[in-house]
């Protein structure tokens, strides 16, 4: 999450709305939709917060280890790896990740000792793969540099661990050692600005300090760790982005959105009888310039209901690249199919991961300028020329990354026995197909290796 900011306090924001509702039959506080300001509230929240947590929480492998286990350098390493795994990846597929990754490395003494290899190879599949790197640093750091005892609040967790933020040291803080400090995600955000109808901008510097100010402020303080995964918990099965749960929600009667929805509703069925409020309503803000307010421009949509929370800036579109790649196949030496992998530089985009000889195409590129393109890439590897009919065309294979629409156009060359491959100028080897799954490959290659699949093995099409 984003580096710590200055706390928001209620008292600040008065400004921001002040002459709220002046012509009201009774006055209001200043920005009241969007506080929570009384105490009665906050305690009740958190009650039927945590009272819904208990009973429908998921049985999940990183919660029981927070609750079993006595060590706290264990247990603080145990969320920890599930909070990394967890950053835009699903629960269901986390699981399994994450419990290879404890028994194989049931320990942060364990995770220092491995090679970046073995991390690489465990995570293959799981995106994002500078995760699993900047976790090994950061745990080669506890045990060099401290002694092998994890830092024991967030503060010092985000300043001394690489790769730590304001969300995940919050998320170890209060699970593994419970700090009173409340932590703000993607599912947090949802569910805070339903609860009190914030509007703006929900990735804005101005609104993301807010919702820390709301984290901290309602985090429950005899049992932080318990309530920040039931606010998380909510927005992953109830509060969700599209279809949210509305009629399970445990904290319904305090959501500002759902109250909205009823009273556009209300306002709808006046308007067809041809009854029209006389005053706003008090507990609408409706002040231009609120900082939490939705923009003027952007009307109420009554199709959308609660979703009309939260609002955020339009998504960049990714930036479209293609890259030409090659399956290099030979008939190894006890007469198995091998495939030629190199890898990829240890810095940037699927840093220090294998894939099939790739290089990028300029946009614009013909077939047969592809072909040049790739057999002057590829003359870096073979001890004799290739040439571009040799190339066999297989097809296109399209992989989405955050930033990055990727389409691999797959070429395939076989090669004879007797070819001796100049593998000097990067890390590479030959690779079965079962050395390959089992080999540090992101999931686009793993895509790119089952479209060859789709026609006949290569050493049968001929060269």
């Amino acid at each position: 999450m984003s580096a710590g900011r200055a706390p928001f306090s209620p008292e600040a924001s008065e400004t921001s709305c002040d002459g709220l509702f002046a012509n009201c039959w009774r006055p209001a506080p200043p920005a009241a939709l969007h506080l929570f300001g009384d105490p009665a509230e906050v305690e009740a929240l958190r009650g039927s917060l945590l009272a819904w947590y208990d009973e429908c929480k998921r049985d999940l492998p990183w919660r029981v280890l927070a609750v079993t286990e006595p060590d706290v350098n264990r247990r603080a390493y145990a969320v920890w790896v599930s909070e990394i795994m967890l950053q835009q990846t699903q629960v269901a597929t986390v699981i399994d990740y994450y419990n290879r990754w404890m028994q194989k490395w049931p320990t942060l003494q364990a995770l220092a000792e491995a090679s970046l290899e073995e991390v690489n190879e465990l995570w293959a599949g799981l995106g994002y793969y500078s995760r699993g790197k900047r976790l090994q640093e950061a745990a080669r750091k506890v045990v060099s540099e401290l002694a092998g005892q994890m830092p024991r609040t967030a503060e010092d967790l985000q300043k001394l661990l690489p790769g730590v933020g304001r969300y995940t040291a919050g998320a170890i803080a209060s699970i593994s050692y419970g700090q009173a400090t409340g932590v703000v995600d993607g599912n947090v955000i949802r569910v805070l600005c339903r609860l009190r109808c914030i509007g703006a901008d929900s990735s804005s510097p101005p609104v993301i300090d807010r919702l820390w100010a709301m984290a901290n402020a309602l985090v429950d303080r005899s049992r932080p760790g318990d309530f920040n995964q039931a606010l998380m918990e909510l927005g992953a099965t109830v509060c969700t982005p599209k279809a949210p749960l509305c009629g399970e929600c445990p904290v319904k009667q305090h959501c500002r959105a759902r109250l909205r929805v009823e009273k556009e509703l209300a306002l709808a069925s006046r308007k067809l009888l041809g009854k029209l409020p006389v005053v706003p309503d008090v507990e609408d803000c409706g002040v231009g310039g609120c900082p939490l307010c939705p923009p003027a421009a952007e009307l109420w949509d009554s199709s959308l209901g609660v979703t009309n929370f939260p609002r955020k800036a339009a998504k960049k579109q990714p930036r479209v690249e293609q890259t030409a790649t090659c399956v290099l196949e030979r008939r190894g030496r006890r007469g198995a199919l091998e495939y030629l992998i190199v890898q990829r530089p240890s810095s940037g985009l699927l840093a220090g991961l294998w894939e099939f000889p790739s290089v990028p195409l300029a946009p614009g590129l013909q077939q047969e300028q592809q072909r040049e393109v790739l057999v002057d890439h590829l003359q870096a590897w073979a001890g004799q020329p290739v040439a571009a009919g040799s190339l066999r065309f297989i097809g296109e294979v399209v992989h989405v990354f955050s930033h990055i629409h990727q389409t691999y156009v797959v070429y395939s060359l076989s090669l004879d026995g007797d070819v001796t491959l100049d593998l000097a100028s990067s890390p590479s080897r030959w690779v079965t197909e079962e050395e390959f799954r089992a080999s540090a490959v992101s999931t686009a290659m793993k895509k790119v290796f089952g479209e060859s699949w789709d026609f006949p093995p290569l050493h049968l099409l001929g060269s």
